[in-house]
């Protein structure tokens, strides 16, 4: 039996990368009234596993790539920091899943490409020998770095240069059973060439789309198109039957003057439109039977983020909890977007406090008509 880590089509990342954003206990009100249950972090940070501990919500923890070379090199260090911290929180945390490192393979640090693997088998080795492989699924995220002519869809390939490191990869988690993981977004891709992208493409909005010549099969919107890329791929290195799972995706609310689609109006587009093609539990033209699931970046705009603009500003929730835009969500607090106050924790005590007040109420009542 393979571990499922992913239930559902809808999750999201919940970065923490800001000084600013509220506490893990209040994070978790947050999600469970917003009836997310599929959460993403990049670290194992004890004080969140806490706030998760018999929530219910289903939680995939990080293996930072600053650990992947002394992980890969010692399987004594795997073992105590799967012991340190998944075996210390389980089963009251739902620990389900585990991510070695974040997109290690394309990236800047070749010494981080020679670990990746050993990292991986390594954890995975402590994984089992606790008998928790039934529970816990190791997966490792990939940009669109380790792609090569991924347009038409299906005349994607993996790059040469990191196919020797990605062919291994690719047979271990085929052996344990896991699916390729891919931070997928059409907002950096359209911003790489608006001149010819349709923004409505981009946004899942009415398109004529695009045709893959080889495949004849009809595309209207650019997450499906990135997503059959990677099956090509896969296809082409000898996986076909392995499935994609999307564990970033989303749109920027702001950004620098060169980043004119990061806007609010178009985030909201996105991030609707993108709900309601999770909802639909469909797959791609060219998988269809494989039912779409993604993890939206991000819970917050992270404050403290490096780089342009667009990258403080991925989130469904500005640091206060109120919402960034309406999605269908409500935040922590009012604002603008959101003129409800949804904490789950006040709603809660608002509710006992009124059938307090009823209770009390119906009492004097009935003490009245005793005594009459």
């Amino acid at each position: 039996m393979t571990v499922q880590a992913f239930t559902g089509t809808y999750g999201i990342n919940y970065g923490r990368i800001a000084d600013n954003i509220p506490s893990p206990d209040e994070v978790v009100s947050l999600l469970k009234a917003a009836k997310i249950k599929n959460v993403r972090i990049y670290d194992a940070d004890h004080n969140v596993l806490k706030a998760f501990s018999g929530t219910g919500l289903e939680l995939e923890v990080g293996l930072p790539n600053g650990f992947l070379k002394e992980t890969s090199a010692s399987e004594e260090h795997a073992m105590n920091w799967v012991k340190e911290n998944v075996q210390a929180f389980l089963p009251e945390t739902h620990i389900c899943g585990i991510a070695i490192g974040n997109e290690v393979l394309g990236g800047g640090d070749l010494e981080l490409w020679g670990a990746l693997l050993g990292a991986a088998k390594n954890i995975y080795k402590a994984v089992k020998s606790l008998n928790l492989d039934g529970v816990v699924q190791i997966t490792t995220a990939h940009s669109q770095a380790v792609f090569s002519n991924s347009f038409p869809p299906s005349s994607c390939i993996f790059r040469e240069n990191v196919v020797q490191y990605m062919r291994p990869l690719l047979e271990f988690l085929a052996e344990i059973g896991s699916p390729f993981c891919l931070n997928a977004y059409p907002f950096l891709a359209y911003m790489s060439d608006p001149e010819n992208i349709d923004i409505n493409y981009a946004l899942f909005e009415s398109t004529k789309g695009i045709i893959d010549p080889k495949t004849d099969l009809h595309y209207d919107n650019m997450l499906d198109a990135q997503i059959d890329a990677a099956y090509a791929a896969l296809a082409d290195a000898g996986y076909q039957k392995m499935e994609v799972i999307v564990t970033e995706t989303g749109w920027a609310s702001r950004g620098d003057e060169n980043e004119a689609a990061a806007t609010v109006s178009n985030a909201k587009i996105f991030n609707y439109n993108l709900r309601k093609r999770l909802a639909k539990k469909k797959g791609t033209p060219y998988r269809p039977r494989n039912v779409l699931k993604a993890y939206v970046f991000a819970t917050f705009n992270e404050n403290l983020k490096q780089g342009p603009t667009s990258e403080r500003n991925f989130g469904l929730f500005k640091a206060d909890g109120s919402i960034s835009y309406d999605v269908g969500f409500h935040g922590l607090k009012s604002s603008s977007s959101d003129s409800s106050y949804l904490s789950l924790k006040s709603f809660r005590a608002r509710g006992l406090l009124a059938n307090h007040i009823f209770s009390l109420t119906f009492s004097a009542v009935t003490l009245l008509l005793l005594l009459r």
